[in-house]
């Protein structure tokens, strides 16, 4: 009895101790937050307003069929940009790639200094057809109503051409130059992968020897009431970014007439083997950028969730398991699996010979696409099944630093522009064009100064894309500052 009694007082010793552990961690969780004073607004004349309006009338669309590209379209943007912006056309060093992307270079007058990347894309996904009666304004008409401007490129990614073209051309108009030179990238079909835009592009800079001190391109955003814990919005800046593959399944079995059916088709074969994969997904993991993102934000949670984040590597299943139960948090912590075609048959009464479908994966930090194909073959343990991958695929990027004095920059500049914003590095599930960069700069972040909430986050690539005419400002003002903030040594 009495050892008994000495065991449960020795167990209770332990977890005392272990709170206590627990407590002291989560005390010593500290913010990271760093605070700066706000700059005085600057004001945006309501031309600019004019002039997004225009750039969203302008059907820049990247067709997934490349004999429906639109050439005039893009020459039309082309000239838009030349007529509306006359002294960054003029005075900046202007190359153009493949007719319909642009390089330009703003010459710096310390060449010690290392360059800067600010990126974006001129053109938009298409708007389908029959969702057009689902459109509250018309996607291609870039009306201002009650102090909302509509249109397909609001905010993907027109917000970031017009932002930098107009902050540029007013830093000129206010006579000023920069000791650290600035290229401006717009690419013209990262919708469709980059491939004849950003793609060589990078590759020109690569050839010229130039070393960025830091790239800038979308993918982050401002975002209200998505992370359970923390009331205050939050600016997340991409510090990396999935990698992803599409991989294609192809059964080939015996037809025949549907009346006397074998006990396997090929849609059998092929629909048991999708069912393997979603049943067996990739294993859960916290990657760098989520450790990252962890470290600024759990600080400023609530004491329990914040007890869980300052030991999270004696909670890290916890923390996984809670990612998982949301699509998006899923897709932060695991290589995700989609299925998204799905192709056989012809006739109602004919068993098809072959069934093909296509796979898409999202590919986590520190995997790789010979290790999802790898995976993939372990789970369907099928040699009747034959798998190919796609010829357009990325690796996941490198994880950019976050002490580095390109995200220290970016960070100033938006606690410039808004105080009150939090800010946290974090992971880019989509891909941008920024990928082709990895030999111009180990610095890379993904960013824009646009706010997502649950009113607007199914509107791009959706109906009824829109951006608040403030945060079109914002996005002036952002590049603006960000522009003078990086001449700092």
């Amino acid at each position: 009895m009495k050892q008994l009694k000495k065991i449960g007082l020795l167990l209770l010793g332990i977890l005392f101790f272990f709170i206590i552990y627990l407590v002291v961690n989560t005390i010593n969780f500290k913010t990271t937050q760093v605070k700066y004073e706000s700059i005085d607004v600057l004001e945006i004349n309501s031309s600019s307003v004019d002039n997004f309006s225009a750039a969203l009338k302008i059907k820049t669309i990247s067709p997934e069929n490349a004999v429906d590209f639109d050439s005039i379209q893009f020459h039309n943007f082309s000239d838009f940009l030349e007529n509306t912006y006359p002294l960054t056309n003029s005075l900046l060093e202007k190359k153009t790639f493949n007719t319909f992307s642009f390089l330009y270079k703003w010459e710096g007058t310390e060449s010690s200094l290392k360059p800067i990347v600010l990126m974006a894309h001129l053109d938009v996904v298409p708007v389908i057809e029959e969702n057009l009666s689902d459109w509250k304004e018309d996607p291609f008409g870039g009306k201002v109503v009650n102090d909302t401007i509509w249109g397909r490129g609001t905010i993907d990614d027109k917000i970031g051409v017009i932002g930098i073209m107009e902050s540029i051309e007013l830093l000129l108009k206010q006579g000023f130059v920069p000791k650290r030179s600035i290229y401006i990238a717009l690419g013209h079909d990262e919708e469709i992968g980059g491939l004849n835009g950003a793609k060589v592009i990078a590759n020109y800079l690569k050839e010229e020897g130039v070393e960025a001190e830091f790239v800038l391109d979308e993918g982050g955003v401002i975002i209200q009431d998505r992370i359970p814990g923390i009331k205050k919005d939050v600016a997340l800046i991409g510090i990396a970014e999935k990698g992803f593959v599409s991989l294609k399944l192809s059964v080939k079995l015996e037809g025949g007439h549907s009346s006397m059916p074998e006990k396997e088709t090929a849609i059998d074969v092929l629909a048991n083997a999708i069912t393997k994969l979603k049943k067996n997904p990739f294993p859960t993991k916290i990657t760098p950028p989520l450790e990252k993102f962890i470290e600024n934000l759990g600080p400023e949670m609530p004491f329990m969730n914040k007890l869980v984040f300052a030991n999270k590597f004696i909670f890290s299943t916890l923390i996984k398991k809670i990612y998982e139960e949301s699509a998006s948090g899923n897709a932060n912590v695991r290589t995700t699996t989609s299925p998204t075609i799905f192709n056989s048959g012809a006739k109602e009464n004919i068993i098809p010979r072959s069934a093909h479908a296509t796979i898409n994966f999202r590919v986590l930090p520190e995997e790789t696409i010979a290790s999802v194909i790898e995976r993939v073959k372990e789970a369907i343990n099928d040699d009747r099944i034959q798998i190919n991958s796609s010829e357009f695929d990325s690796e996941p990027s490198q994880v950019s630093s976050i002490t580095s004095f390109g995200y220290a920059t970016i960070s100033k500049t938006i606690s410039e522009i808004n105080p009150e914003l939090l800010i946290a590095p974090y992971l880019v599930v989509g891909a941008t064009d920024s990928r082709y960069f990895n030999e111009v700069s180990k610095n890379i972040y993904r960013f824009s100064f646009i706010t997502i909430n649950d009113k607007n986050i199914k509107s791009f690539h959706g109906v009824n894309e829109r951006l608040p005419i403030v945060d079109f400002e914002n996005a002036i003002r952002f590049y603006h500052q960000l522009i003078k903030n990086s001449d700092m040594k």
